[in-house]
């Protein structure tokens, strides 16, 4: 597992390279292979044709945990479940990084593709090499409903990440327009621990308050924190 330093600060990465967090059957961390490859493919991504799929799905026909990685983040839920059906066990499979199938529909909001891999037997707590859950990763880009389904499936709420990030404090961070329905899921939930720091020192209210506009949902929890405390 990967280890930070004291003081470091996950969310300012987020926030420089989120952009690079590994995606598809390569990972785009600088340094690694295939990083070229993997450019040019974003770059023809808004002309891509179902030929394109087609004939991206017979380059890796020979390679069966790659297929099921793409196919699982590019929602191609017939190539999921045709993959599955010959081997459940695909499910289970990982990048380099640690990324499971269930990871990539996660954070592309793809939840019958994120259905079919948790039917197969995959694992909602599944770990990255960072320590990302599959619900990090569907709170990280604001999929309500994919992050709805994990929690039913048996999510760790407050599970945190090697950088103490909890999902709470990646829905907080995130500027995209599903960042309100997530943190109202997140912060609705009985069990949800707000008060939890980072491992730079802060709580996910704290991030809401200087990234976005919706820090006042935070208000629920600070209400019953008060509560609690006199009690």
């Amino acid at each position: 597992m990967a280890e930070f330093p004291e003081g470091f600060n996950q969310l300012e990465l987020l926030k420089t390279h989120g952009h690079l967090i590994p995606r598809g059957a390569r990972s785009l961390w600088p340094g690694d292979e295939g990083e070229e490859e993997d450019e040019e493919e974003e770059e023809e991504e808004g002309e891509r044709t179902e030929e394109w799929y087609q004939q991206k799905e017979e380059n890796l026909a020979d390679k069966p945990e790659e297929l099921m990685l793409w196919a699982a983040e590019n929602n191609r839920l017939q190539t999921v479940n045709r993959l599955l059906s010959l081997n459940p066990s695909l499910a289970l499979c990982h990048d380099g990084d640690g990324y499971t199938p269930l990871h990539r529909a996660a954070y592309g909001g793809h939840t019958p593709a994120a259905s079919a891999l948790l039917a197969a037997g995959a694992s909602a707590n599944s770990r990255t090499a960072d320590g990302w859950t599959p619900l990090h990763s569907a709170c990280r880009w604001g999929q309500v409903a994919a992050a709805s389904l994990l929690l039913h499936h048996g999510a760790e709420l407050n599970a945190q990440t090697n950088g103490g990030l909890t999902a709470l404090h990646l829905a907080a961070s995130y500027p995209g327009t599903g960042s309100a329905h997530t943190l109202e899921l997140l912060l609705s939930q009985r069990h949800i621990k707000a008060e939890l720091l980072s491992n730079s020192g802060e709580t996910a209210g704290e991030i809401a308050r200087r990234s976005g506009p919706n820090h006042f949902l935070f208000e629920m929890t600070e209400e019953c924190n008060s509560v609690l405390s006199h009690r």
